[in-house]
């Protein structure tokens, strides 16, 4: 998103019952003056007065309760006497062992409380309504204080928040201000310290908040809790949580746009549409889903628009009796990556509520994208859908009033009605919404399918839809088109949407051509037979060693990050395929080193071929220097269709021809050894390594997998970067193949990486101007490596010359200069880091990055420490890239490594050189900074005779318990269970900082005197448990 000056805009199109403006121009009279950030503020607050929010002068935490409790009042027509009140806040809205996750379920499951009167009867109490949302009250306030434990307050440090919109009295969207001008990344950190210093103080109401707004009045974002609990959580422990690795951090912001998807970035333009009543209500109450693993979702506006467009189809061609026809569907084309199965959920969701709806019906058209949108929707819901294994159990559930959502593929729709001429579903209303909606829909079953139901609403959602101009010939002339299959368009959210939004990635293409793989020309060789040619052995010799001499410069293999993986991956995939209840993944967190690949072949002969070639060429290898390399195919009729649709694998291997079995078993046997399983080729056992085989992918366990079709769409990986193509592609399968790699993970992983042995770039822009448009190219590629590298050299040059490694820099305009430019340096260095003609181009030296490094941060403690509670902080200018300073980073094993060089050398502690090049690491890492001592005082003692790394597991187990037991005697905890609580935490992964667990550590103290209580002790606790486990996260002894 440009981070140009964004204009105001007024809308031309409201819809009474649309959520999403549809159509907006800009307003041309803004204000040019300076703007403050008060006046920013006092702005923004007039303007939600003019839209009937009340404005409420309220700055205290009793304020806030009396407020709250006249306002549920008000909502429930009802009066609370003081006791009746003291009861229903202490336990129903203010428990003390309740904490976001508690709250935020309060919101979005459980809203309505139950009161226990003082007559003994008991009330139903709202806290918000979600039937009619404009029954509920909205005020805003601003410049709430919260004190501090210097002045006598509750909270680590004095706070003062910008704006708050209460609902029925609860505090549920924060807006945070910046002044115009300021990196907008500056207010998502802002609340990073409010969070943690304040939010949870005194009867944490803020802890309600679920949607989060941050603005400098040029741009303005929103986000929800989990989004902002995730990076706390991830800032207080080193990336270390048990959460989804996904939105955590600033990349998962979102922008609000108008129905036509033109981002809506001016503060005054979002308050208008985003803040309006009706749509911020709608948001709140319909458009977030609370996940199984309990993650706030919340949907982003092109999503909410189809959404409502579908549902507005459905009531209308039911009022207008045209159910059955083309007239009740429509398609909705949203791009690969964008979030289609949580859009086709909600819609699901909210079409069961619908008055005459009997049934939602969710087809794909693949039996494995059955189980993962079965996998998915139970994360968005459990429970809220079924699946089947068999047309009988489909038959069962089509017959059962409660099973509202069904989960099924085309093949298993179209047996059943084969099967079953006369059920009583078809005179049903049945909404049948169709996922990818291209290849066996287009035929037969699709006419069988609307032939047997008579009131159908007929919905397909679609990466790449098939128009006029890339239709086959084949097939019936009536549903050549996603259109004439569907009926309208209803909304479209192209690729260059989704990367101009930053919802998906964009690609960096590398054609590595015949000259370097010694192939013959492509354009030379286009007729049928090439495929023989290209299967030379002295090609794929050449290709598969380029691979592996390119393959950790590609996925990133130097970089790290926290990735949270499924440990109990054969449990998962067992219960799925036996029809037992889903076993629930069990989910770890541990560093994970660089990103995976897929590599595309052209046919299984060139997949068995290439899989040769790796076995050979890493055979010398040692062990853990060799590539962990899955394979899978089964039989296709034919690799690609004359609408580039990569054709479906079927999966039973039994329509395989004896040969390419055999070497499909030896490989599965392969992978047995690998990971300790016990799969083959039958039937079931096949699809349960395809299953398995995705999760392992998807954990970062597997770090490369060959292919023909099978993973290359509807397949979602984060952990996935670099796909390599020996395998032509066009239009649809094109864009899909590209697409598994460019999923958002972190801010290390900045673009999808495609290696292409094959010249593609004719089909890639005929592609990307079929479904993005004609300018595509320049949004969705990257710029080349020239563009990137002189701009690299000239800021290297400006570093270099300004501040010479290890001199201080001083004064905070000089600081902050120096920040800036280093920040830029290390993006730059990011991009650049996968282009092959970076590699002995770097310019600045290992040495001298290191001290760069540890000059920047230096300057990032500095600045953290001045965040004391002040209003104005000179962080507002400075953004720091901690993450990509992380990702160089030298860890343990290395400092160790170096521990022996520095003993074996001498042993009497006079290599210099060597003691200054550990320190010199240690000051150079982000993780390892606060160890410092510990690593200092292991070198100093270190014995000259037993193995370093035995040496260091004991010091550190001695010092971690002795740290521990200090802590424990001065906080007076309970031994046993406080050892067990850490225990745990170096286990999971992270603290349980809410709920009951931190409290059965605590001594007895009365929860409710003012000072010294129940919540400063506890707070006081998991401030020094949260330093004591950053402090022995990542050094071993014992941690698992």
């Amino acid at each position: 998103m440009s981070e140009a000056r964004a204009l105001r805009y007024d809308p031309i199109a409201v819809s009474a019952e649309s959520t999403v403006v549809s159509e907006y121009v800009p307003d041309a009279s803004g204000e040019e003056s300076y703007q403050s950030e008060a006046e920013l503020e006092d702005s923004l607050i007039k303007l939600l007065e003019s839209q009937a929010y009340e404005y409420l002068p309220l700055h205290t935490e009793s304020d806030l309760v009396d407020n709250l409790r006249a306002q549920l009042e008000a909502l429930n027509h009802m009066t609370f006497t003081d006791g009746e009140w003291q009861r229903f806040f202490t336990h129903s809205i203010a428990d003390r062992n309740d904490g976001i996750v508690e709250k935020t379920v309060r919101i979005q499951e459980d809203s309505v409380q139950v009161l226990r009167r003082d007559d003994g009867s008991t009330k139903n109490v709202m806290l918000i309504d979600k039937a009619n949302v404009h029954n509920n009250s909205l005020q805003v306030v601003n410049q709430y204080e919260v004190p501090g434990r210097p002045d006598g307050g509750p909270a680590k440090y004095s706070n003062r928040y910008d704006v708050t919109i209460l609902v029925n009295g609860l505090p549920l969207v924060h807006v945070e201000l910046k002044r115009r001008g300021v990196d907008l990344r500056e207010a998502f950190n802002q609340i990073d310290r409010y969070q943690r210093d304040s939010f949870w103080a005194g009867s944490g109401l803020f802890e309600y908040v679920q949607l989060f707004v941050i603005s400098n009045g040029t741009l303005t974002k929103y986000y929800s809790n989990t989004t902002r609990r995730q990076h706390i959580v991830e800032a207080r422990q080193q990336s270390r949580s048990t959460r989804r690795q996904t939105s955590n951090s600033f990349e998962f912001t979102s922008w609000w746009a108008d129905a036509n998807n033109k981002p809506i970035m001016d503060l005054r333009a979002f308050t208008k549409t985003f803040l309006a009543k009706h749509t911020l209500l709608n948001i709140l109450t319909r458009y977030c889903v609370l996940t199984a693993d309990r993650m706030l979702l919340v949907m982003r506006p092109y999503q909410i628009v189809a959404t409502e467009r579908i549902l507005q189809r459905i009531l209308v061609s039911s009022n207008y009796h045209q159910l059955g026809t083309v007239k009740a569907g429509g398609y909705v084309w949203h791009t690969t990556g964008s979030g289609k199965t949580l859009t086709s959920f909600k819609t699901a969701q909210l079409a069961t509520r619908m008055d005459g709806v009997d049934k939602v019906l969710f087809v794909v058209d693949r039996k494995d994208l059955d189980y993962q949108t079965m996998r998915e929707y139970d994360r968005f819901q459990k429970g809220a859908a079924n699946s089947n294994t068999s047309t009988r159990v489909l038959k069962r559930q089509l017959g059962d009033p409660g099973a509202r959502i069904i989960i099924t593929t085309i093949q298993k729709l179209s047996l059943f009605v084969q099967a079953n001429p006369q059920h009583p579903v078809y005179s049903q209303h049945v909404v049948i919404i169709f996922d990818e909606c291209h290849r066996s829909q287009f035929g037969d079953m699709h006419t069988l399918i609307t032939k047997s139901f008579k009131r159908y609403n007929l919905f397909g959602f679609t990466g790449t839809p098939i128009f006029s101009a890339n239709a086959g010939a084949g097939g019936n002339p009536r549903l050549r088109t996603t259109e004439q299959a569907f009926g309208d368009r209803l909304h479209t959210y192209t690729i260059v949407d989704a990367i101009r939004d930053r919802n998906v990635l964009p690609f960096r293409i590398d054609y590595v051509n015949s000259v370097q793989v010694g192939a013959v020309q492509d354009a030379q060789v286009s007729a049928i037979d090439t495929e023989k040619a290209l299967l030379d052995n002295r090609r794929l010799y050449q290709i598969v060693k380029y691979t592996l001499e390119h393959f950790d410069q590609k996925t990133r293999r130097a970089s790290s990050y926290e990735h949270a993986l499924v440990t109990n991956v054969a449990d998962v995939v067992k219960s799925r395929r036996s029809g037992h209840d889903a076993v629930a993944e069990v989910r770890r967190t541990q560093r994970a080193h660089g990103f995976n690949a897929l590599f595309a072949t052209a046919s299984i002969q060139a997949a068995k071929r290439y899989y040769i070639q790796f076995q050979h060429q890493q055979a010398d290898l040692p062990p853990d220097r060799r590539l962990k390399i899955g394979l899978i195919y089964s039989y296709a009729p034919n690799t690609q269709s004359q609408e580039g649709i990569l054709d479906e694998e079927d999966f039973d291997p039994n329509a395989l021809h004896g040969d390419d079995r055999d070497f499909l078993e030896d490989v599965i046997q392969d992978y047995n050894e690998m990971f300790g399983t016990s799969y083959d080729t039958s039937a079931d056992r096949f699809q349960n390594y395809y299953k398995d085989l995705s999760l392992r992918l998807k954990n970062r366990q597997i770090d490369l997998v060959i292919v023909v079709n099978m993973f290359l769409t509807g397949f979602d990986a984060t952990t996935l970067n670099t796909l390599f193509v020996d395998k032509n592609l066009r239009l649809h399968g094109l864009i899909q193949a590209f697409s598994r790699t460019n999923r958002i993970l972190n801010s290390v992983k900045t673009y999808g990486n495609i290696v292409s042995f094959r010249n593609l770039e004719k089909e890639t822009n005929e592609a990307l101007e079929l479904f993005g448009n004609k300018d595509a190219k320049g949004i969705v590629l990257l710029k080349p490596y020239n563009d990137y590298y002189q701009e690299y050299a000239k800021k290297v040059h400006e570093l270099v010359s300004s501040y010479p490694a290890g001199e201080r820099i001083v004064g905070e305009s000089q600081q902050k200069a120096f920040i800036a430019l280093f920040g830029t340096i290390l993006r730059l260095q990011n991009i650049l880091s996968s282009f092959d003609e970076y590699t002995g181009h770097e310019i600045l030296s290992e040495r001298d990055g290191q001290d760069y490094r540890s000059m920047y941060l230096d300057l990032y403690a500095e600045f953290r420490k001045t965040g004391n509670g002040d209003k104005e902080s000179i962080n507002d200018d400075v953004t720091f890239e901690i993450e990509l300073v992380k990702q160089v980073e030298i860890n343990v094993d290395y400092i160790l490594m170096l521990v022996e060089r520095y003993r074996q050398e001498h042993g009497n502690g006079e290599d210099r050189e060597i003691r200054a090049e550990i320190s010199r690491a240690v000051d150079a890492s982000p993780t390892l900074r606060d160890k410092k001592d510990l690593i200092e005082t292991f070198v100093d003692t270190i014995s000259l005779t037993n193995p370093v790394d035995r040496e260091w597991q004991r010091f550190i187990a001695a010092r971690r318990e002795q740290e521990l037991h200090a802590i424990i005697d001065e906080e007076h905890l309970k031994p046993e269970p406080a050892e067990r609580f850490i225990s745990n935490a170096f286990r999971d992964g992270a603290l349980q900082t809410s709920g009951t667990a931190i409290t059965t550590i605590l001594p007895p103290v009365s929860r409710f005197t003012a000072h010294g209580g129940h919540t400063e002790k506890k707070q006081r606790v998991i401030d020094k448990l949260n330093a004591f486990f950053r402090r022995f996260t990542g050094l071993g002894a014992g941690e698992s």
